[in-house]
């Protein structure tokens, strides 16, 4: 098994392995680029508050409050209700999975619990990532010490991919509680006597359980997380996630993603950035091993959902052929990928000037396009219904409908591991490491690469239309309760712009050492260096007393 070697650095719990080399690149004052290059400037408080107050304006939640707008958040805040109302029933009435078995009280209040989890994960995930770009997170240490130490554990060698790997599954987990909780059981759609076309489109198609768990769980968090990534992690229920998604990736059921990692790295001939360093043998075993478990899990999952295809055993809709099918589930899978990718490469160059975000002629275009107003969280609300609609489809894809008893079980496996494929969870597995953890710990090496592809730009403007559509308009609505009650201020405030940062007195004191020897060097330059100079001072000196001595000797001579 081949692996691309890594390119290794110190271990470091400050800051991630690009800010150093970003900061000095768009703040290190030389004699030859100091008349280009900005420099943090002193400014008054009131010259701040200023900035940050159009900052604030051109990043509102929501945009105008135009007639057009109103309707859109009526409607669609009308349709989360109604969804919320429909799900409530039906746990109290015992549809659902889990009311049938436990207290109606129960099931509620484990639904909200995932609900409020999911929404932490989704908003964690963009401020980690999107403070990795030309932030000195000094600035905030003594303001927001609960950041400062998500910083510290998510910055610390590779813990960041580790994150993002763990917290994957986790959010799979979490979607599966929820659908567990409020979705309904087979014929539970008739109780509430609503036409039929109605219960085909928010019990059937499970649209209720979507919308509730995308404008409540997932796109407020999104949405102000895109702009308040310090304030949003500075909480304890939010440092509990992180550590426990760091400990759901050592159990290593996902690091088959890694594998693909390294695959991408020999491709490419990159080397994989690393801050820490080589693993000792131990830990080359138990890492491979771990692969290798995961890789086996994988194979077989997709080894069942490719026979359940061709033999017509999944829960595709009636009509259907089975290549149709196959096709869907690789388009669909490439498309979720490619979603997943562009939300860690948003993120992950959200700090960096747009100069060395676009590089190439769609980089650029998308660049200038997610740079305007309020299109990057308006992107996250489109992506984000791109992503429930493919999962959506590709459940149906993936989903095993064999009964069981009945002899007609995938590969003759045994009644109770067939019911256990019929629950989903191995196809919730295969997505997970196909469909999104594989793509993000690419994006987030590349994440510049994934930026200037075209695929990109097209998915980028069919985010902001699905966005202008409104019917999760609601969302805007949420995002601003959730930030007026979370007290969150946007980033600049405490660090700044990236083209003129905060920077904390280290920073400062660094840069004048280097503005200082900078300058040093350039006077040697024009002057030649101190030695030079002390041994023309000596020779003159010393041409000075022979003229003063021939003149004496002239003179006693006369």
């Amino acid at each position: 098994m081949c692996s691309a070697q890594p390119q290794q650095q110190q271990p470091g719990a400050q800051s991630p392995p690009s800010m150093n080399e970003e900061l000095s690149l768009e703040l290190q004052p030389t004699a030859a680029s100091s008349k280009t290059t900005p420099s943090p400037a002193v400014k008054s408080e009131e010259d701040h508050i200023l900035n940050v107050s159009d900052i604030e304006h051109e990043h509102g939640n929501g945009g105008d409050l135009t007639p057009l707008n109103i309707i859109k958040y009526i409607l669609s805040l009308a349709i989360l209700v109604f969804s919320i109302v429909i799900t409530i029933s039906l746990i109290f009435n015992k549809s659902t999975n889990l009311s049938s078995d436990v207290s109606p009280w129960l099931a509620l209040c484990v639904l909200f619990g995932a609900i409020i989890w999911l929404g932490i994960m989704e908003g964690q995930q963009a401020s980690l990532v999107g403070l990795t770009g030309v932030v000195d997170h000094l600035v905030y240490k003594d303001t927001h010490p609960i950041a400062y130490k998500h910083i510290q554990l998510a910055y610390w060698g590779n813990n960041l991919d580790r994150y993002v790997n763990g917290r994957q599954f986790l959010v799979v987990l979490m979607v599966f509680v929820i659908n567990l909780c409020g979705a309904p059981l087979p014929g539970s759609e008739d109780s509430f006597g609503l036409p039929d076309i109605i219960q085909e489109i928010f019990l059937g198609s499970g649209l209720a359980m979507i919308l509730m768990t995308a404008m409540i769980s997932q796109l407020p968090p999104q949405v102000n997380a895109s702009h308040c990534m310090i304030d949003f992690i500075n909480n304890y229920f939010a440092l509990f996630t992180l550590y426990t998604a760091l400990v759901v990736e050592f159990l290593g059921v996902c690091h088959v993603c890694y594998l693909v990692q390294n695959i991408i790295s020999l491709i490419s001939g990159k080397p994989i950035k690393t801050n820490e360093e080589p693993r000792t043998l131990f830990q080359s075993i138990f890492f491979w091993v771990r692969v290798l478990l995961s890789l086996t899990i994988v194979c077989f999952s997709m080894a069942v959902t490719m026979v359940a295809l061709f033999q017509g055993k999944t829960t595709m809709w009636d009509g259907v052929p089975d290549v149709v099918s196959l096709i869907l589930f690789f388009i669909l899978t490439a498309i979720v990928g490619m979603l997943e990718a562009m939300q860690i490469a948003f993120l992950a160059t959200s700090k960096m000037r747009k100069e060395h975000r676009g590089t190439s002629f769609f980089g650029k275009k998308t660049v200038e396009a997610i740079s305007k107003g309020q299109n990057l969280p308006a992107f996250f609300i489109g992506r984000q219904l791109m992503v429930v609609s493919c999962f959506f489809i590709l459940a149906r894809v993936t989903t095993l409908d064999v009964p069981v008893g009945e002899g007609q079980n995938i590969f003759g496996v045994s009644d109770g591991v067939q019911a256990f494929l019929n629950s989903g969870l191995h196809a919730a597995l295969l997505m997970t490491v196909v469909g999104s953890s594989t793509w993000k710990l690419a994006a987030s090496a590349y994440p510049v690469a994934f930026v200037n592809t075209p695929f990109t730009y097209v998915l980028l403007y069919l985010g902001l239309f699905l966005d202008w559509i409104g019917i999760c308009s609601g969302a805007w609505i949420l995002a601003r309760i959730e930030k007026r009650i979370m007290n969150l201020q946007l980033d600049e405030t405490y660090v700044g712009t990236p083209e003129n940062p905060v920077l904390s007195k280290d920073a400062l004191d660094s840069i004048m050492a280097e503005s200082i020897m900078a300058s040093a060097d350039a006077l040697d330059v024009i002057d030649g260096p101190p030695q030079a100079h002390e041994a023309e001072d000596a020779e003159e000196e010393h041409t000075t007393a022979d003229i003063e001595k021939g003149t004496s000797v002239a003179k006693s001579a006369n």
